[in-house]
């Protein structure tokens, strides 16, 4: 297995389409990073570049402290998994996931004792002898991981590989990602996907993409509880962050906001005395409101409710252009076309200025 270094990466087509720039990473043996971003971002082209698919512009990527930016891809150590799964539809499940080893001249006793070994770790023994049409989605694309699996590699790429799959299908193979990850610990593993569930519960770190470079990389829940921007903040969690605006009047270990409509938030985030009059925008995420009769961060008319069971989604009369959304344990349908005033704990509460966060200063 192997350590990974992406040291000033661009990617640019046609020298003047640039789709990424400055792209420093490391990612060391062991780890599962998920690159997530909004559509166009660049997380599978970057995938593909470290895979060999794609040219690197400038910069150099380091596979075990190798430069390996005009490496082939077949000699880089990676194998892939890929949104559609590729398979041969003439050739059973243990031809599919022997056919790289029988190219690279593996012997018959190699093979065999590594397709077992990957079959019998994807819960793949009982189909090893039928074609991929006779197969579910879930069952080819695990086919798609054992394949790679047998191989071997130094670094395992997947390209939104549950994609294509439906919800019930997507919750049951993503668990088996995580159950696999745990069974080869020292994998090297990098996953793409738009989907924040998966990047939240399969992830060592997130790499968050945005602007053509990384807005942010951490652990999932420092994303969620300490984002550095307002996209990060807005992107990672759902329903997205709410974003209220107001001006900061008191300043220190505590900060009081007095809120643009008219309320107060209370905010863990220290400030300066020269942040005393700046305007910022308080953050709080739907499931971190709660009612409050005090003073309100927010009071607004509830316009819809969703009572999903556990949750209630309360959504605020617009009053401006970003919707205001509360969660709520428990079933409140009642609250609909009722006015709520909404507070949160201060450890909740985040302070943005110009797009950044005032907690990263």
């Amino acid at each position: 297995m192997a350590n990974l270094k992406l040291s000033g990466v661009r990617k640019a087509y046609g020298g003047t389409v640039e789709v990424l720039k400055d792209i420093d990473l490391e990612i060391e043996q062991g780890e599962l990073v998920v690159f997530v971003g909004p559509s166009g971002c660049g997380k599978s082209t970057l995938l593909r570049m470290i895979a060999g698919l794609e040219k690197i512009t400038d910069g150099t990527l380091e596979i075990d402290g190798q430069v390996v930016n005009d490496v082939p891809p077949a000699q880089r150590g990676i194998a892939m998994v890929f949104q559609s799964y590729a398979l041969y539809p003439h050739m059973t499940v243990r031809d599919n996931m022997s056919f790289a080893l029988k190219i690279a001249k593996k012997s018959k006793d190699e093979i065999e004792a590594a397709v077992d070994k990957a079959a019998k770790m994807l819960q793949l023994e009982p189909y090893l002898d039928r074609l991929p049409k006779a197969l579910s989605g879930g069952q080819r694309q695990r086919v798609a991981i054992g394949r790679s699996i047998v191989r071997d590699p130094k670094v395992y790429l997947f390209d939104e590989p549950l994609s294509n799959l439906d919800a019930a299908l997507r919750v049951a193979t993503r668990i088996e990602i995580a159950q696999l990850k745990e069974q080869m610990p020292d994998s090297t593993m990098i996953y793409v996907t738009h989907d924040q569930i998966e990047a939240m519960t399969l992830a060592s770190r997130i790499v968050v993409l945005a602007n053509k470079g990384i807005a942010q990389v951490g652990p999932p829940l420092e994303l969620y509880e300490k984002p550095r921007t307002e996209f990060v903040a807005q992107f990672i969690g759902s329903p997205a962050m709410n974003m209220l605006q107001g001006e900061i009047v008191e300043t220190g270990e505590r900060t009081r906001v007095k809120m643009a409509n008219g309320g107060e938030a209370v905010s863990a985030v220290p400030t300066r005395e020269e942040d005393r009059g700046k305007r910022v925008n308080v953050g709080v995420r739907p499931e971190d409101f709660a009612e409050t009769e005090g003073t309100p961060i927010y009071r607004g008319k509830v316009d819809i409710t969703e009572a999903l069971g556990e949750v209630t989604l309360l959504y605020f009369e617009a009053q401006s252009d970003e919707p205001v959304i509360g969660k709520l344990p428990g079933v409140h349908a009642d609250l609909r076309g009722r006015e709520v005033a909404m507070s949160a704990d201060p450890a909740k509460v985040h302070l943005f200025h110009e797009g950044q966060s005032l907690l990263w200063r």
